[in-house]
């Protein structure tokens, strides 16, 4: 391949990541409903089932690794996310527009030796991670964008 014609196809790259990239994000915590579809594409997995609350919606679906279920307000917002598996799903195209808010957190949390539960709170995300081998599970929400009436304890 001549060299100009590798250079286009990087060009065309960049610009299709660009425009692809950003969506990705939007499904996750803290966007919509309709877009629950890109996060279930970027975690390569396969609608598992959808159960309907009276304040909110979980769509639930799978990956080879993990299982992952997005809570959806009434309102069309995704307000927490759930997971649990033999890995910790890809918690940058969860968090969304909340990732790095939580990274930056996560830089501040100390963690002690041995600790199988890890929180990791800032002013809008609070992220939970415990679990042992091949059975880790946990949880984002975003504790301003929960509906009213529904508890933390109901994201399983």
């Amino acid at each position: 391949m001549k060299r100009s014609t590798r250079g286009r196809w990087a060009c065309f790259g960049v610009a299709v990541s660009m425009l692809v990239l950003p969506r990705l994000g939007e499904a996750a915590l803290g966007g919509t409903a309709a877009s629950v579809a890109a996060d279930r594409a970027a975690l390569a997995a396969v609608h598992r089932a959808t159960t309907t609350r009276s304040a909110y919606t979980v769509q639930e679906f799978r990956s080879d690794s993990s299982t992952v279920r997005e809570y959806v307000s009434v309102s069309g917002v995704v307000f927490a996310v759930a997971w649990n598996g033999r890995t910790h799903p890809d918690l940058t195209t969860l968090l969304g527009s909340y990732s790095g808010e939580y990274q930056a957190a996560l830089r501040q949390t100390a963690r002690p030796r041995g600790l199988r539960r890890q929180q990791v709170q800032s002013d809008g995300v609070v992220v939970e991670k415990w679990g042992h081998m091949r059975n880790l599970q946990g949880r984002a929400y975003a504790p301003a964008l929960i509906p009213t009436g529904v508890t933390i304890d109901e994201i399983k």
